[in-house]
């Protein structure tokens, strides 16, 4: 029951930022649309064994001078022989405030993870912060974000337990962005996220892609993700290639 109240918080704060942003977009400045596909993977045959991992995520983000929004949605599967190794989906959004116009901004968001190789059944983060622009342009981005995350789940203990929780973490992000001849680019975000109440209880997550453009809609890609978990004891590491296709409008 939860879980089905959170979502329906986040689909009014989604459609709230979204009405918001066009409707000030028709008598303010304009708005700009931005929206990804990628698809990566690794598969690997041999005689007597298979393995296989893909990696499918869709990015939808509108922005303009003031405000800026962003949503994801991303689909990991992956088997070992007849071994599941990953079922994970992650969904979620954030809003920035005065992140184009001011090195001082303000952020806002909210994430729904449930990833079998993570032993999470479900997760739902909600949080707000302020973050600060040391590098902002068209061709590289650095910047460094805190806040104050509130976080509720449901964990696989074992084969037979589970564990329901709500806690306060800190978040930590480092996120950086650099282009090159408007040919190469190379992206991240990294958080660190403890429990307040608990610092040895904390989420890292490590996120970096590499992109060398073959047209303007189309990249090809790579990819390294590690997740690390610390109340399940579970880690894993993702290093996927493929494609991106992409559109402005």
């Amino acid at each position: 029951m939860i879980f089905r109240l959170l979502a329906c918080v986040v689909f009014c704060i989604v459609f709230l930022l979204g009405l918001m942003l066009n409707t000030k977009a028709q008598f303010n400045d304009s708005i700009h649309h931005h929206i990804k596909y990628a698809a990566t993977g690794i598969i690997n045959r041999t005689k007597t064994a298979r393995s296989f991992v893909v990696n499918n995520g869709v990015y939808f983000s509108m922005s303009k001078k003031n405000l800026s929004f962003n949503s994801n949605a991303s689909y990991i599967y992956g088997r070992q022989g007849e071994k599941l190794t990953n079922n994970d989906f992650i969904t979620g959004f954030n809003f920035d405030l005065y992140k184009n116009t001011r090195k001082l901004y303000y952020w806002g968001l909210a994430n729904y993870t449930s990833s079998f190789s993570l032993n999470i059944i479900n997760q739902f983060q909600a949080g707000i912060g302020p973050g600060y622009n040391l590098i902002n342009n068209e061709n590289g981005e650095l910047v460094i974000s805190d806040g104050i995350l509130f976080e509720a789940g449901e964990l696989q203990i074992d084969s037979i337990n589970t564990k329901n929780y709500n806690t306060f973490r800190n978040s930590l992000r480092i996120k950086h962005r650099w282009v090159i001849n408007n040919m190469l680019s190379w992206e991240g975000a990294h958080f660190w996220q403890p429990s307040l109440s608990q610092f040895d209880n904390y989420i890292l997550r490590l996120s970096t892609n590499f992109n060398i453009k073959l047209q303007k809609w189309l990249s090809i890609n790579a990819a390294l993700t590690y997740n690390k978990i610390t109340s399940t004891n579970r880690e894993n590491l993702l290093i996927t290639f493929g494609l991106t296709v992409e559109d402005y409008f």
